[in-house]
């Protein structure tokens, strides 16, 4: 856990007894010489936040858990402010597993980038095991000349046990607003209420979308579709932005495309975050 300059531990202590279960808080700021640093990240269990350094000029910050994944009425909300001119990225150590949930599983990070600050989300795909259900929120408040990357991706299950989009329910919303004004809102849900999804996805089994709204944020684009290919993907344009979605026949060249489609990462970070996955 990180406090700010000068913040004293009883007030931190505070600060910590203040949260409920499954809460955070990630702080990231424009260093003194430049770059940026974490300020403060604070996590209550199950949610933990790791903050490894690395060799670029944004902060880094991981989330994990600490049963490797979301487990039955397990609920995650994370506040993430990025202060003008910095930039952080937020990614996951592996993929999120979401076991068998009868009642439920949630996530929520809601954010906020100052003035020309960056924001990075690069999670791993979900991975919802058969009877699992999850509903996950990301909302992002840009202000003037900031910038956001969001990778969201998610994959059947576990097909070589037979879990072959085998969950109850998978819902993915996120709205990414500009001075209050709404500048994007995408959702995407399955359920199998509204029909059986082995049918519906046919020979698909991982589906990602990627977003690019703001300066300097860029999504390259795919290759035209061709039948039968193992990744097929578009690209459109939406104000002052981008929208890629991708679907695959596996983890493998959804992670291909993905990493196809931001070439231009690593020189916007100062470091490339695929360098040690996949």
């Amino acid at each position: 856990m990180t406090t700010r300059p000068g913040e004293t531990p009883a007030s931190f202590a505070c600060t910590v007894r203040a949260m409920h279960e499954g809460d955070g808080v990630l702080d990231v700021m424009r260093g003194p010489r430049g770059g940026s640093v974490v300020s403060r990240a604070v996590a209550r269990a199950p949610l933990r936040l790791l903050t490894p350094g690395n060799h670029g000029h944004a902060a880094w910050a991981f989330l994990s858990s600490l049963g490797g994944g979301f487990v039955d009425g397990d609920a995650v909300s994370l506040e993430v402010s990025v202060g003008d001119g910095a930039a952080a990225l937020l990614a996951t150590q592996a993929s999120t597993k979401v076991y068998r949930s009868p009642r439920g599983c949630g996530q929520r990070i809601r954010a906020t980038v100052g003035a020309g600050g960056l924001l990075v989300v690069l999670p791993d795909p979900v991975v919802c095991f058969a009877g699992a259900r999850l509903d996950q929120a990301l909302d992002v408040e840009l202000g003037d000349g900031a910038a956001v990357l969001v990778v969201d991706a998610f994959t059947c299950g576990r097909a070589a046990r037979g879990e072959r989009w085998a969950f109850d329910g998978y819902r993915s919303a996120i709205t990414v607003t500009r001075g209050g004004r709404l500048v994007l809102r995408d959702v995407i849900e399955l359920d199998p209420a509204h029909g059986p999804l082995p049918a519906r996805m046919g020979r698909f089994d991982a589906l990602a979308t990627l977003i690019a709204i703001g300066p300097g944020v860029e999504l390259a684009a795919p290759p035209s579709p061709k039948r039968g290919a193992a990744c097929v993907a578009s690209r459109s344009a939406i104000e002052d932005g981008l929208v890629l979605r991708a679907a695959a026949t596996g983890a493998e060249p959804l992670h291909a495309a993905i990493r196809a489609a931001l070439t231009g990462l690593p020189a916007l970070l100062g470091d490339d975050p695929f360098a040690r996955k996949y």
